[in-house]
């Protein structure tokens, strides 16, 4: 196994102060020991999420953004211990999380549940609705063997199907409808949290709409609190509260939504929103891009210093050899660069 060369944890970054913290994530890491050769012969290390720190609010929809293999579903999955973390701590309820095992953790499942990307691959194709639906009513106790049909109704009502759907097989459900009974099941704990993993990618646009308004729906009536991974930044600056960019496994800018989207700091939020289209022939063809060159680098080898710089349009020597410092560059508005509003070599103005 390889020796995992761990920087001290960051500041957790905080929501806004009239807000409840539901969840504390400090210094939160996932790196896999790998193989590599013809014969499995060399051990390499892949630095799939890396020190990636901030506090979670009691009620707020927190999306995540970046590109493929920017880390993603790894922080949401390690954040809800769905992938054992390698470093780094997840404080609910006054517990670290990170630190149970499977047995502990069965408490705080019913809390923290998740929705994934494809409904078809996370229902059994040999049960029902009911019986998909009945399974965590009945393994957490939550309700008897009399009270299952009631509370089966109930669910499904709560995402807009009839309850004839219970006697349903996942392949006789469309799309749109396959992603409901994932809804349902995951409400079927009771849950204060919810991380949804690109939970509307895999549908028709239309069908996004519906589904989009119907978490909405869900918030409100039950105070849920979301991790929303999504790489639509149209949705995702129609579902958030705040939002955070990710690249190479670590966070590059914090923000909410209305401030990120009118004055990225990061070079990367910058590509990142000037690559999404507008809806006015005339102000899309006038746009001035911002294109980055050159490859993501591999998260087994990521680059020295800020891991943005050998792509970044305005990076200067200090930023190859230096680790960015996780600041609150603006008031609510967190980074990682150097030539950010405070940084040690900031723009003497935006590009």
């Amino acid at each position: 196994m390889t020796t995992l060369d761990l920087e001290a944890p960051r500041k957790a970054a905080p929501g806004p102060a009239h807000d409840d913290v539901l969840l504390h994530v400090e210094g939160l890491s996932k790196h896999y020991s790998t193989r590599v050769g013809a014969f499995g012969q060399t051990a390499q290390t892949v630095y799939a999420l890396d020190d990636f720190s901030l506090d979670v609010m009691r009620g707020e929809t927190l999306s995540v953004v970046g590109e493929s293999g920017c880390g993603k579903s790894t922080a949401g999955f390690t954040l809800l211990h769905l992938h054992a973390p390698t470093a780094g701590k997840v404080i609910y309820e006054g517990t670290d999380i990170a630190r149970l095992n499977d047995e502990q953790l069965r408490p705080f499942r019913r809390k923290l549940q998740v929705v994934f990307q494809d409904p078809y691959s996370t229902l059994n194709p040999r049960m029902t609705v009911g019986e998909a639906l009945a399974e965590p009513l009945l393994f957490h106790k939550i309700a008897t063997k009399a009270q299952v049909k009631d509370q089966i109704a109930q669910l499904l009502a709560d995402v807009g199907l009839p309850e004839r759907f219970a006697g349903s097989y996942p392949h006789q459900l469309s799309g749109g409808q396959r992603q409901r009974v994932v809804i349902a099941r995951a409400l079927a704990c009771k849950p204060e949290f919810l991380v949804c993993d690109e939970a509307i990618s895999a549908l028709d646009v239309s069908v996004q709409a519906q589904i989009i308004n119907l978490f909405q729906d869900l918030q409100e009536r039950y105070g849920l609190t979301y991790l929303f991974i999504a790489h639509d930044l149209a949705v995702v600056r129609h579902i958030s509260d705040r939002v955070v960019v990710m690249y190479l496994g670590r966070p590059a800018e914090l923000a909410p939504k209305d401030k990120l989207f009118a004055n990225p700091l990061h070079p990367y939020t910058r590509a990142l929103l000037s690559a999404v289209p507008e809806p006015d022939p005339v102000g899309e063809r006038s746009r001035k891009r911002q294109v980055l060159m050159g490859d993501v680098p591999s998260p087994a080898n990521p680059p020295s210093g800020c891991r943005f710089h050998t792509r970044c349009p305005v990076a200067v020597e200090r930023c190859s050899r230096e680790v960015p410092e996780w600041r609150e560059a603006l008031p609510t508005q967190w980074v990682a660069c150097h030539r950010a509003p405070g940084g040690p070599e900031p723009l003497a103005e935006g590009p």
